[in-house]
């Protein structure tokens, strides 16, 4: 009944007998004889046929539903096992923004090994929608992004509000300065974030909000590369606060400024991740860790 369920639900998801087959690699008639074999076993109707198309039955959708149950709880079964075989062996692959990758993943996965050297930690970057779609697919653990998520079949924990603020070389003439406003920014020369990133995104907003438009001389997707030429090439920048810590600003003598329009800038960092109880222990300990380091810090 168990291999029979499975087929079952692969059929509710395809919302076809043909799509389905195709994807269990087996000839459609043989899929309808599982299925008619599940009916009689059961002694319900499943589905009703209207033509060539299938509609779940009330209990078929009983049915379905914990056809999915069951299938989680075979998913954490073999999770299970799995870190039963390899004791003291555990691994956690985290999707990241390009954003988060390079301000707040490092601190997290120091945080992390601190506590648990021996844990295997792999990353891949993307942008937040693709993040968003990795953590569905279940193709990473978690994933960490500067925005909030809010989706059904996700979970999101808010780590942190930033803002951005303004970066200058500490040779600039308006290093020493305070009051700065949104528009003295006009034709100020600049460093940016590359189009389509989430803080370019908000930057240009911004602009378009203010009628002010910087001399834009680069646009990089790198923090490391924007702090490097700010000091080099005399020119100024955006980043978010939350990145701008004096070990990074001293060495590389630059200043940061606030400018009260670019608090309207706000974007909350979260992690993100699916059904809890599907988590392995390491991600659980990870999202624990974060949680408390930032209601702490």
């Amino acid at each position: 009944m168990l291999a029979h369920l499975k087929i079952f639900a692969t059929i509710v998801e395809h919302k076809s007998l043909n799509k389905a087959a195709q994807s269990l690699t087996i000839s459609q008639p043989a899929l309808s004889r599982k299925i008619n074999q599940l009916e009689e076993e059961l002694g319900v109707l499943l589905f009703e046929r209207k033509g060539k198309r299938l509609e779940l039955t009330r209990i078929g959708q009983i049915c379905y539903e914990t056809a999915l149950e069951m299938r989680k709880l075979e998913e954490r079964l073999l999770r299970t096992i799995s870190e039963y075989h390899t004791p003291g062996k555990s691994s956690i692959k985290i999707g990241a923004s390009l954003t988060t990758l390079q301000s707040t993943l490092p601190e997290l996965i120091a945080l992390y090994t601190k506590d648990y050297p021996e844990t295997d930690i792999s990353a891949v970057t993307g942008k937040t929608h693709e993040i968003v779609s990795l953590v569905k697919d279940k193709k990473v653990d978690l994933g960490l992004v500067a925005s909030t998520i809010d989706q059904p079949e996700l979970h999101s924990v808010s780590l942190f509000e930033d803002h951005l603020c303004l970066v200058l070389p500490a040779h600039h003439p308006w290093s020493g300065q305070s009051g700065i406003e949104i528009g003295d920014l006009q034709h100020l020369p600049m460093i940016l974030f590359s189009k389509g990133t989430w803080y370019r995104i908000l930057m240009d907003e911004l602009f378009l909000r203010y009628s002010v438009a910087p001399d834009v001389k680069m646009e990089i997707d790198s923090f490391e590369a924007i702090i490097r030429l700010v000091s080099t090439c005399n020119f100024a920048t955006l980043l978010p606060k939350s990145y701008l810590r004096s070990t990074l600003l001293d060495p590389n003598e630059l200043v940061l400024l606030e400018v009260k329009e670019l608090r309207e800038t706000v974007r909350t960092t979260s992690l993100i991740f699916g059904d809890p109880t599907m988590l392995g222990a390491s991600t659980l300990q990870w999202i624990q860790k974060a949680k408390l380091h930032y209601a702490t810090s």
